[in-house]
């Protein structure tokens, strides 16, 4: 199942190979919400993997994007601690523009089948 957030780009990171196979870049939007008479800011931190990670390339700080994603998560177990991790795994990109977007992305991404692993990685003791 996939999302969709609207929001302007506060934060990009640099991609970052975690090992020799996996990749991942994250960045952040910030949505004003308003529930009722009390307002708030919304500051969402996404990721973007693998040849996912050009999508932020062109994009320049404090421009209105939309992001498709999917929601990951998985269980990290530590010294007998467990923890639920949560990732937001961003695969397209779109720039907001007067009356329309550009397309940064793939217009038909599938999405990642439920039985995938959530990491590349395995069990390791790393909590991403």
């Amino acid at each position: 199942m996939s999302y969709e957030f609207t929001g302007k780009l506060i934060e990009k990171y640099d991609a970052v190979q975690v090992t020799e196979k996996f990749k991942k870049r994250e960045f952040v939007l910030e949505k004003d919400e308003q529930a009722g008479s009390f307002s708030f800011t919304n500051q969402i931190k996404f990721q973007l993997s693998q040849d996912k990670c050009a999508l932020l390339d062109n994009i320049q700080l404090n421009t209105e994007i939309k992001v498709s994603f999917n929601v990951r998560g998985r269980r990290w177990e530590k010294d007998g601690r467990v923890n639920y991790l949560t990732n937001l795994e961003a695969w397209r990109i779109e720039s907001v523009t007067n009356g329309g977007s550009s397309n940064s992305g793939m217009d038909n991404y599938p999405d990642i089948p439920a039985d995938m692993p959530s990491s590349p990685m395995g069990n390791d003791d790393l909590p991403f």
